[in-house]
């Protein structure tokens, strides 16, 4: 992901195999856990090297191909932690606000210019996927997403949604509606109550293994589900009715870039 000439490589290698490309899902994202004095200055800059410049680079060499295939959507990975900050996870929500934040910017930019491409960002809550066991980690103990945790699976529906019917942004997972009203509505009152259990749910009892993936990939295929994960949220109505409800100035913006052409 920080490397363009892989991306442009992915590009030509999908485009010989399957003769244009229509949709591009960029899931760009490394982690560190641990509070900010704990953690040190080269992973706060690793972290934003390939969350951040991985989605640049990524829509940059993904624009053309979907141009020339006559138009396509762009979906974009981020987090409902780019709307509401979380402690001993600073690294990860700053570089997530800028992802969200460089989407917004390249929708309205592709529609000044009338470009036949939609530009879709998912913020998915906690999710049972290898991301905690990949992120590096600054404490004793093995990290954890705070319950509810979502299947990977809900997320995935979300994505192919954005594909057939894109929206502007859509969180994923009734706790992200936690999130989105306090910020909204108390944003101290969240403050507060992340200070008070923030530490506690975000940590397991199972001592953290050492290993990470932030600066080298894991050996081997990987796999869908965390290993420390029990129960998981395979559906709930508040994603279903975000990601199908169209708001007015997202069908106005639609109108906008067509003008445009």
């Amino acid at each position: 992901m920080t490397r363009p000439e892989d991306l442009q490589a992915l590009v030509a290698a999908a485009e010989s195999a399957c003769g244009r490309i229509d949709t591009w899902v960029t899931m760009a994202g490394v982690s560190v856990y641990g509070t900010i004095a704990q953690t040190p200055l080269e992973d706060f800059r690793r972290v934003t090297e390939v969350n951040l410049p991985g989605h640049v680079a990524a829509a940059e060499v993904a624009l053309p191909a979907l141009e020339r295939a006559g138009g396509g959507v762009l979906v974009g990975m981020a987090s409902v932690e780019g709307v509401r900050s979380l402690p001993m996870h600073a690294p990860c929500t700053a570089s997530k606000f800028a992802v969200r934040s460089f989407h917004d910017a390249l929708r309205v930019e592709l529609a000044q210019e009338g470009a036949p491409v939609s530009v879709s960002t998912v913020l998915p809550a906690g999710t049972g996927t290898p991301f905690w066991e990949h992120s590096r980690n600054r404490t004793a103990n093995l990290t954890k997403p705070p319950p509810p945790v979502h299947a990977p699976e809900l997320v995935a529906d979300v994505v192919v949604r954005m594909a057939r019917h894109p929206r502007r942004q859509v969180a994923v997972g009734d706790a992200s509606l936690e999130f989105l009203l306090g910020e909204e509505f108390s944003a101290a009152m969240t403050d507060l109550a992340s200070s008070l259990l923030g530490r506690r749910v975000r940590t397991s009892r199972r001592p953290d293994d050492g290993e990470d993936v932030l600066d080298a990939p894991t050996a081997g295929p990987g796999q869908v589900h965390g290993e420390h994960v029990g129960h998981l949220v395979r559906r709930d109505l508040f994603t279903n009715v975000a990601e199908r409800f169209v708001r007015p100035g997202e069908a106005l913006l639609a109108l906008r870039s067509r003008w445009a052409r």
